[in-house]
Parts: C-alpha cells; structure tokens; sequence
C-alpha cells in the first residue's frame, strides 16, 4: 500500500535555468566570484578550478557516494590561493549563480498540501551539484518546507542516485517498506533508482519528449499524483 512519496528537487519541484551540466560555466561563475570579492585570477587559476570541478561533475565522472563541499573547495582554493577562511563566501557565491533565477512549478504547492493533508508522508531525495549544502539546496524549496516530513538530499543519505542505498536509507528514516513509497523525479536515473529498490517510479515529463526510463507511470504535471491516493478509489 502505498503511503510516502518521495521527491527529487531540480526540474521537479524547482525550475532551474542553467543547464544541467554546468561545465561551461565554471568560468563565468568565478569570474563573478573574483568581481565580487576583489580577487585575481590567472589563468592558470581559472584552469585549476575547472580541473577540480570537472573532476566532481557527475555529468561527466559518476559516482555513487557523495562528497562534501569542504572536500571540494578546499582542493579549488587551494590551486587559486585563496585562504581556507574564505570557502565560505566562494562556496556562497558560486553556489548562488546557478540558482539565480529558478522558480518552483506551480503545480507544485497546491499537489504538497493536498497529499499532505491525506496524511501521506512526504520527502525530498535529491543529488546535489558538487557537494553544495542542504543550506542551499533546499532554500530553493523554503515555501513548502514545512509540507516536507524529510528534507533529505545526498548529502544526508551519502549516496547519490541511481544508487539503491540512498532511497533504502530514506525508507528506513521514514519507517516504510521500499514498496511503500512513490517516488518521482525527472531523470533517468530516477527511475532506475526506483525501480531496482523496489518503489513506484513517476517519472513527472514537462516536455513532449517521449521517455521511456522504466517508470511505472509517467506524469505531466504533480497534479496527477493525487489519484494514486484518492480515498474514494483506494490507494492503488
């Protein structure tokens, strides 16, 4: 029976416009970074950077454990010279560009508060982008927080999908069975995560584009969710 969903966050729940990969941004980003705070960076500099966070693009190296920002920045700064005492501010701002300007879906609010009001448990189980923090990744979701029971991302879990173990850790913080949880999200790996743990993969598609991730049922808007717990109907 099912009684939990589970949500990714990016091009899910939140419109972003920057691309999924981001590496030809980098540059761009901390060149704002050097506007900002007054630095000077060669091109060297500019180099050094790119390598790192080419290095933890998961668009390019994929990984199945997540890393820390801290792990990360401390190897940027440290070929930029940049002071360690300063990663929180580059960390801040870098962060900051690729956030600029998203929205969440407006189907997004209304879907929350109706399943939430079922008395279904709702949560959040996404990959962040180079180990940056929840502070972060879920201040783009701050207006319907408080209808998430467990705001988890990657960097709670450990792992990053399609890794099975991060939504078999959600399940077990949220005291469900596996089979128990919807869980929805955009991508491909999604849905390979769903369904190898043994959930019920949504794929939500926004677009026209035919997919075909091994989903058990493809959405196109959040409003679509409410169905599989429709009172009337029984949960499916």
């Amino acid at each position: 029976m099912l009684k939990a969903v589970a949500f990714d966050i990016g091009q899910t729940l939140v419109d972003y416009k920057k691309p999924l990969n981001w590496s030809k941004l980098y540059r761009p980003a901390f060149e704002q970074i050097a506007r900002k705070y007054h630095y000077y960076f060669s091109e060297q500099h500019y180099k050094n950077a790119g390598d790192v966070l080419t290095k933890y693009n998961t668009r390019i190296n994929p990984r199945d454990r997540e890393v820390s920002s801290a792990q990360i920045f401390a190897e940027i700064l440290s070929g930029m010279d940049i002071d360690l005492e300063d990663m929180e501010q580059v960390k801040e701002s870098f962060y900051t560009y690729f956030r600029q300007d998203c929205s969440l879906f407006p189907d997004v609010e209304p879907t929350l508060k109706r399943l939430s009001g079922k008395g279904i448990k709702l949560a959040t189980l996404s990959d962040v982008a180079y180990g940056m923090d929840n502070a972060y990744a879920l201040a783009d979701i701050a207006s319907v927080i408080s209808y998430i029971d467990y705001p988890f991302t990657s960097n709670d879990t450990g792992y990053r999908k399609s890794c099975t173990k991060c939504l078999e850790i959600l399940c077990e913080k949220m005291q469900i069975n596996i089979s128990d949880i919807v869980f929805v999200g955009d991508e491909e790996k999604d849905m390979v995560c769903a369904k190898n743990a043994g959930a019920y993969g949504v794929l939500i598609n926004r677009g026209d584009a035919l997919k075909n991730y091994g989903q058990a049922r493809t959405i196109h808007t959040l409003t679509e969710l409410l169905p599989l717990f429709d009172a009337e109907r029984g949960v499916h």
